[in-house]
Parts: C-alpha cells; structure tokens; sequence
C-alpha cells in the first residue's frame, strides 16, 4: 500500500518542488561568480529601520526641520543637451582611507546637464517594468532603448534577487516608493531639483509631483559643504556584505554620483576604479565635486556597477572579470539608469501640436502648454461660428480659426468640410452643395475679370517658357553678329589674296616672252632691192613680206 502511494504522489511532489522553483524570481547575480566587485552599502534590508523623524531631528540646527535641499534647476534652451568631459585627476589621498595609500591618478567621466526637467530621465533597467519584473541590464542595452546620448548607473539593487533598491520614479511613473531614509535625487514638475532626504508623503505629493526620482546611499555635499558626517548618522552604520557602513565610505573604489552646481544644471559622475585598488573614497569625492562647482550632491551605486555609455557605447573601464574569460573587465547588468537624452516636451502635446526643443508648437487657433486651450474663449468666432471645447464650430459656408472666410470653391458646410459633388462645375452652394446655384451677376463680372487675368498671365507664362526655349536651342544676336563679321573678313581676305596671285602670275609671263629687235626704216629696204635685183620688186606681196622679214628681223 504503501508503495503504491509513493508511486503515485511522488511525482506529484516532484512537479510541485519544480514550479516553486520555476516561480522563483531568477537572481540578478550569481554571488559565487569569481571577480565580481562588490561594494554593497548593508546587508539585509536597505536602508535603515528608524523614520524620518529621526533623520529630521539627527541634523544640525543649522538646517531647521528641512531634511532636504530645494534648487531652482537650469532651463536654458539653446546649445546641447550636456557636455561631456573626461578627467584625469592626482588624488591625494585621504588618512585613514581603506585601501591604497598616498596619491594616485584617477580616471573619469563628467557630464553637465542643461534643462535637466526637459533632458533628463531615471530610466528602469532595459526599460519600462523592468523593476517589476526585478530584471537586471547593462547600461549600453538600457541606454539604447532609452534613445540616450548619455547614460550611467544610478540606484542600487538587490543582488541576489535584481529587486530595484529605494524610490523610483520614472518619467512621471511612480515605480518604487516607500519611506526609506536614503539620500535621495529628483526632479519635480515645476523642474525644481530635490536632493536630500524625503518622507513618503514627500515622494508621493501631487501638487508638485516628481517626474524623476532615484535614491543613493550618504549625501556627500549640502549647501556646497561635505555633510558624509552627518550622513553617517541619519543613514546609520550598518553591517553589510563588504564591512560597514563606513568601511564603504572609506574604502577605495570606483564611485558614482549626482549633483548639480550653482545655475542649476545636473552634474553626473562617474570614476573608474576597483574596490581597494583604484578609484576614490567618498571623502575624495566629496572634495572633488566642492572643487568642481556642485552645490548639493549625493552617491549612487558604485563598485562593478560603475557605468558609463555615450552615444550607446560603453566610454568606461568595468571592474567586473568577464565571466566567459577572466582576462577581460565586462559591463555589469544593473538597474535603474539615469539618461540624457534630447530634449523633450513637459506633457505630450497632443492631436495640436507638436513637441520642437522641448516646448508644445501648437498649431493656430490653441494654446497652453499641452496644446489644450482653444483661442476661441479669448478671441471669439465672430458672427458665423460658436466657441467649443474643440474649437471654433463654424457654421455652413464659413471656415477659419475665428469663422471668418468663407467656403473656397469646391467645398461647403460646416467649417467647409465637405466637397462639392456636381458633374458640370466645381461650384456648388457653399451652404447646402446644390449644384443647381444661380450665379449672381456680380460674381460673373468677377469670374470674367478673374479668367481675363489668368489667360493673361498664362500668355506671359508661355512666352516667357517659349523665349528661354530657343534662347537655348539657337545662337544670340551677339553670337550672329561675330560669326558674320568674321565670315566677312574670310572672303575678303580670300579675295585679296587671289588678286595677287592673279598680279604676280602675269607679270611672270610678260617678262617671259620679251624679245631684243632692231629698227630698220621701210625706205632703206626699198632701195636695197632697187639695186639688187629689179625682178624681185614684181614679186607678190606674200613673197616680198617673207623676204623683208628674214632680212629686217635679226638677232643681235
């Protein structure tokens, strides 16, 4: 009997043992994991156990009943978003500090945030629920989705668990509350920076709600002062996983931390380092923001979780061993992430308007900051219209953000929201769309007048299109005036220079053919034959010319 019952419920336990253990929230870091660096501010619970009470009767006098700093932030609107800058800077070393001593250099990033109500956002890791679903994310995949320029770590976390650590508030989002007496960071809707410590009817007003809000661990700077002393006492010096609660704020480590200076722009740092080897204390700190110009400040998640990404890349140097290969340093996923992004708007501007360098542009017609208030209340809609929630309702045949003009043709009814459907003509009455609308004579003189006009400017159009036609097809008179001209000179040269060939030609032949002759007179050869030969004067003419010639012409 009893073997059977095994048989048959043991399964059923062992499926039972398997989806407890499927429903168990997986843990954010494997602890046994080697080259982790830890810097863990309590064991156990976060935070302390006392109220605000306690805290508020803690301080100095000096600082009344308020527990936290209130600081009109920067609301500039030209220029970036932040100017980033990386620093390299000797530090001197603090006595008593835990870890290295003397000087050393240390390496990080700082970056100074303008408009920060319009600029920067607390962002849950690997976004929106991520803290409900105690998820963790490295900065990079965080920042990525977040759509930021700049981004490093802000609050802590649980580490066995992911459990985002303190209040947060995101973008408006009241993720995380409660009334721990951590040194807190945010922004409220009136873009009021809030550093210090809060009660929970604080983190939960809503007459000036927060929009960002994320907690640390030890306020470093109070009215440009270092107030870790007093600190210590209102957060108490608990044991935690790494010593207590001043072993963490003397201990050597890479450190990261929120604050803002004097005109009221967020300052976010960030220093590389290595717990008990590289980095800076919390006095360092402290020392270096009051050199730097930041009025109040407070510490956030440090350790292996300091992280900081520009532009979607990793910028800084990890202190976590990669898992994969302890040779190399690897991002470690964490949780909430603080996020500089470009600028947005304070409230979404709705179906109206549009968010441009973080203001509403609301189209014409509306107002407000969301976009949301007509101008119908202040300036009316005239005689042809009524003033709604939307807007001016326009009657038929009106339109326009007062009910001014009338329906352009093609259109009619009610703010001109409907199109004229007639067959024969786009002209319809403006208040009903009949298509059957006699014309007034007036509006004929004016159409005439109207189409005279265009087929003028039409006509001036086209010969103006016509003109720069051939004016590109064919040559310019100034073209014609020098081809001709130079046409001209060609045949006159041509002609001149046939001339004178012609001239030189004849000349060379009249001085070819000149022969030397001599002059005998017609008397002195009649006698020459009257003495010689009297037959030969009865001789014909062709014979008396052939002889006298053979006789007169002779060559010398």
């Amino acid at each position: 009997m009893a073997a059977v019952w095994l048989r048959f419920v043991w399964p059923l336990l062992v499926l039972c043992v398997r989806l407890r253990a499927a429903q168990t929230p997986r843990p954010g870091l494997d602890l046994l994991t080697p080259g982790l660096d830890l810097l863990l501010p309590y064991s156990g619970a976060h935070g302390p156990a006392h109220s605000h009470r306690h805290v508020r009767d803690c301080q100095p006098l000096v600082h009344g009943n308020s527990t936290h700093e209130t600081w009109r932030s920067d609301s500039s609107q030209s220029g970036a978003e932040a100017q980033p800058r990386v620093f390299v800077t000797d530090v001197a070393g603090a006595a008593g500090a835990a870890g290295v001593k003397g000087p050393r250099w240390v390496y990080g990033h700082m970056t100074v945030v303008q408009d920060p109500l319009r600029t920067l956002s607390v962002l849950e890791p690997g976004g929106v629920g991520g803290c409900g679903l105690n998820s963790l994310s490295p900065v990079e995949l965080t920042a990525q989705s977040g759509g930021c320029v700049y981004a490093q770590n802000a609050g802590f976390f649980y580490t066995a668990t992911g459990r985002c650590l303190g209040n947060v508030v995101s973008d408006g989002r009241i993720v995380k509350s409660g009334g721990v007496q951590n040194a807190q960071f945010g922004v409220r809707r009136d873009g009021s920076l809030v550093i210090g410590y809060l009660s929970e009817e604080e983190v939960l007003d809503q007459e000036n709600p927060f929009v960002q809000l994320v907690s640390g661990v030890v306020w470093l700077l109070r009215d440009g002062q270092v107030y870790i002393n007093q600190s210590l006492k209102a957060e108490c010096d608990e044991t935690q996983e790494t010593g207590s609660l001043h072993h963490f704020v003397n201990v050597v480590s890479a450190r990261t931390a929120v604050g803002h200076d004097a005109q009221g722009r967020v300052l976010l740092v960030q220093v590389d380092g290595q717990t008990e080897r590289r980095g800076m204390n919390l006095w360092e700190m402290a020392d270096f923001l009051k050199e730097n110009g930041v009025i109040n400040a407070i510490n956030l998640d440090g350790g292996g979780s300091s992280t900081f990404v520009k532009n979607g890349t990793l910028a800084s140097y990890p202190s976590d061993h990669c898992a994969s290969d302890s040779r190399w340093r690897c991002a470690r996923a964490v949780s909430t992430v603080l996020c500089v992004h470009p600028r947005r708007c304070e409230a979404d501007c709705g179906e109206r308007g549009r968010c441009e360098a973080g203001r509403c542009n609301c189209e014409r017609g509306w107002s407000g900051t969301m976009c949301e208030r007509a101008q119908c209340e202040r300036d009316g809609c005239g005689a042809h219209g009524v003033c709604t929630h939307d807007g001016c309702a326009c009657d038929a045949g009106w339109t326009g953000h007062n009910c001014s003009r009338a329906c352009p043709p093609g259109s009619f009814g009610p703010s001109c929201s409907e199109r004229c459907n007639c067959s024969d003509s786009c002209f319809c009455d403006a208040q009903s769309g009949r298509c059957d609308v006699s014309v007034p004579p007036e509006t004929n003189t004016s159409l005439h007048t109207v189409g005279q006009c265009l087929a003028a400017q039409m006509l001036k159009s086209w010969r103006r299109e016509v003109g720069s036609s051939l004016e590109q097809r064919y040559l310019s008179q100034r073209s014609w005036l020098i081809f001709s001209v130079s046409s001209l000179l060609l045949v006159l040269s041509l002609s001149l220079s046939l001339h004178v060939f012609s001239f030189c030609r004849s000349s060379s032949l009249r001085s070819g053919l000149a022969r030397p002759y001599s002059y005998v007179p017609l008397g002195d050869i009649g006698s020459s034959v009257a003495a010689g030969d009297p037959g030969k004067s009865r001789r014909g003419p062709s014979q008396s010319d052939s002889d006298s010639e053979d006789e007169i012409w002779t060559n010398r």
